[in-house]
């Protein structure tokens, strides 16, 4: 299982997880110390350059693994159609990484209702190998030709936790699964209270290939609980 938080370029992070006068270009190496995995969500405003991604493999250690979220162009400008050129350039781009290149997330417009053709089509361009997790935000999404779509592709639904609660079926469409925690419960938002995090850890109970992020950034509380998930999950 690899925990890890959703970007690591956040100034308000200083004194969380980087000291006092580290500069920002050493902040993924020191990330890297700490975490085994980062969910990299730069690709979504704006699709970094090739080299971008190869100055990230080489600043990192052997074994780190990079998520990298999916251009929005893809999943909000184009809504999955016309895929080819979109996904192509994003591989071109993400694979820079080399084996630090962990799963793609799809993270789809909470407007876009169920188009499972439109799915499979996209899917089809990701090239062997690649994992591709796809994060639904219309309840439209929930039905059995999505899962089928998900299941024939070796896409994993990516699961998601909003205040506790789950926002989308915990179906298990392939062998590995992808879990991301938005907002937590707790006191100071946006925490996650260590009963949340048990009820995830028993959701994943058994699941030895999962990617965990963090995606609750404010004031440093994905870093504190990610970590504090890490220790709920080895102990």
């Amino acid at each position: 299982m690899l925990i890890g938080t959703s970007g690591w370029q956040y100034t308000d992070w200083r004194d969380v997880l980087y000291p006092t006068g580290l500069p920002q270009r050493a902040w993924l190496q020191r990330y890297a110390e700490v975490f085994a995995t980062v969910e990299n969500n730069n690709a979504f405003y704006r699709l970094p350059k090739r080299a971008t991604f190869e100055a990230w493999r080489d600043n990192t250690p052997p074994g780190f693994v990079m998520a990298v979220k999916a251009s929005r162009y893809l999943t909000h400008m184009k809504r999955l159609n016309d895929p080819a050129e979109p996904v192509a350039r994003l591989m071109d781009a993400a694979t820079g990484l080399g084996a630090r290149l962990g799963p793609v997330l799809l993270q789809l417009p909470p407007t876009l209702q169920a188009a499972p053709d439109r799915l499979d089509a996209c899917l089809r361009r990701f090239p062997d190998g690649v994992r591709v997790a796809v994060e639904p935000r219309h309840p439209t999404w929930w039905t059995a030709d999505v899962r089928r779509v998900l299941e024939h592709h070796g896409a994993a639904l990516c699961w998601a936790d909003r205040l506790g609660q789950a926002l989308t079926p915990l179906w298990r469409t392939t062998g590995w699964l992808y879990l991301r925690f938005h907002e937590g419960p707790a006191d100071p938002w946006p925490h996650y209270d260590d009963d949340t995090l048990h009820a995830w850890a028993d959701r994943l109970n058994g699941a030895d290939d999962a990617y965990v992020y963090f995606n609750n950034d404010p004031g440093g509380a994905a870093v504190r609980n990610a970590l504090r998930f890490t220790d709920l999950t080895t102990a």
